[in-house]
Order: C-alpha cells, then structure tokens, then sequence
C-alpha cells in the first residue's frame, strides 16, 4: 500500500476502534538503490576488459532453489554481470560434484560462485565448503569467509541474506546502534553471522532458538526483531510490540503451497511497528547484495592482475 493509502486504512482503523497497521518494509526499493551504482561499477570494469561472472553451482530441482536462481540471474543481467549456470542431477556422484567445484576454483574468468544448499549428501557439503576458493565465496560457505565475519578479517563475503538485513535497516533509516535486537535462529547461514554483524554497528544481540524457554516474552522485549528460525509462522503478535521492526527471513512453503515467512503476519503486522513481508521482502535485497558481492569479486581480482 501507498504512504496515503496506509494513512487511510490506518485512520479508518483508528476511528473503528482497531489496531493500527504495521509499515510494510518492502525489498524492491532497497535493492534498486544497491543496483544503481553496480551498473556504473560493471560498466567501468568492462572498460578494462573485465567482464563480472557469477557461477551458480545448483544439484537438483529444488523449487526455493530455482526462484532464488531466476531472481539473482535477473539482477545480475540489470546490472551487466554474466552467469554461467552449473547444473548437476540430485544424484550425481560426488566426484563429478568436487570436480565441477575444481573447474570454477580454476578458471579466472570466474569472479564469484553460489552454490545452492543444503546438498543432498551431507559430506558433498562439507567437501564443497572446503575445497571452494574464498576469493570466490560470495555467500559466505567457505570457514575462512566465517572467520572474517566473526573476527572482521580475512578474505571472503559475509552471508548476502545477513548483509541484506542490515542493507534494509540502513535503507529505511533505522540506527543499529544501541538497539536492542533479537535474532531467532542460530544457524551459520543466517543467525550466528547476522549476530555478529549486528555487533559490529554496536547493537545488543540477544540470540533465541526453537528451543529457548519463554521466546516470545523475549523477543517482545526488543526493538528490532529478525525471525530465522525456518518455522512458518512461529512468530505471533505475542512475540512483538508496538514499536517493534520485524525483519522476516523465513522462506517456507505452508499447507496451501505458498510462500511465508517465519511470521504470522497478519497478527504481526496489527500489532508492530514495521515488518517486510514474505516473498517481496529481504529475498529482493538478497539478490541485489549477491550481485554486488560477485562485483566486488572482480574489482578485487583486477587489482590483483595490475599489481
């Protein structure tokens, strides 16, 4: 809904005695900001013959998996980078697997890989986390990307979803600092790194799980609330208040086959201050950090080559 629009309902809510409604914090305005300036990036790296490539290494036919592909192919051809796709049968044998994983280590022209998990087999994964090449990790999958998020050196990306997190915050104007911030979720992916990253803007983290004692009193309790627990509609109005920012990373599928968050966002959205939505939300923004991962990807491998 437009500023008036929400105004409008917001008013006639009021005067019926209702809640009002939550600002709906969309994706598609912060990634076209991140956008206009990778165009101007891409095109000056053209200039010196450098051609901006992502490489998706994907196994299988996971249908998250393909809409986050059609997502991040469309960015990266907005804004001039190159994707060369690697596509593998759910069943393929490990060693096809590490070798493709060899092929895009060793080509130069390669700037940037995403690699869609989680594998179907679990030692693939861990193999795959090892042997990727940090310079090209953009998502952040390899141990030596995970130690410069958690010690703020070496080489490597942060997770682009936890990055997307804080793009939004600082889009819409929302200071990290000193806030209160509660992260549901304690995965490598998404909460532990998107923790620390919070710290690094000098927030108050406070992490919370599936199985924390009394989650929702907790989480009501902050200021800024991100759901990435992976549990369709875990969090209620019980787990918000009226000045709340929730940031939803949930991406499930629920009993009608749609896509939701980790919020119950009718419930959340009468009661909070702001929330992003699922789909349209932090996925758009995701998108548009991968791409300017793969960018920088490729500035930092043209100042090598002149070096």
């Amino acid at each position: 809904a437009s500023k008036r629009q929400k105004f409008i309902m917001n008013s006639c809510c009021l005067a019926n005695g209702g809640a009002v409604l939550a600002d709906i914090l969309r994706g598609a305005p912060v990634a076209g900001k991140i956008k206009e300036t990778l165009t101007e990036r891409t095109a000056k790296l053209r200039e010196k013959g450098i051609v901006p490539v992502l490489a998706i290494l994907r196994v299988g036919e996971r249908s998250g998996d393909l809409s986050y592909e059609r997502g991040a192919a469309k960015c990266c051809s907005d804004v001039g980078v190159e994707v060369r796709r690697f596509i593998l049968p759910q069943s393929c044998p490990s060693e096809l697997l590490l070798e493709t994983v060899t092929k895009i280590n060793d080509d130069p022209s390669i700037h940037g890989c995403l690699v869609f998990r989680p594998l179907p087999n679990k030692e693939d994964e861990k193999a795959v986390c090892s042997m990727l090449s940090p310079s090209k990790d953009i998502d952040c999958i390899t141990a030596e990307s995970l130690t410069s998020v958690f010690t703020g050196a070496g080489e490597g990306f942060p997770p682009c979803t936890a990055q997307a997190c804080i793009e939004l915050l600082e889009h819409y104007g929302y200071d990290i600092q000193g806030k209160n911030i509660t992260v549901i979720g304690r995965s490598l992916v998404i909460g532990k790194p998107v923790s620390m990253m919070l710290q690094s803007h000098n927030a108050t983290v406070t992490m919370c799980h599936t199985k924390t004692r009394g989650i929702a009193e907790i989480c009501a309790k902050a200021e800024i609330l991100i759901a990435a627990a992976g549990k369709a509609g875990m969090v209620n109005a019980d787990y918000t208040n009226s000045g709340q920012i929730v940031l939803d990373v949930g991406i499930n599928v629920n009993s009608e086959g749609r896509l939701c968050g980790d919020a119950d966002f009718d419930s959340v959205e009468k009661k909070a201050a702001a929330i992003t939505p699922v789909p349209g939300g932090i996925g758009a923004v995701t998108s548009a950090v991968l791409v300017k991962h793969v960018i920088e990807a490729a500035e930092k491998a043209a100042k090598k080559k002149i070096l």
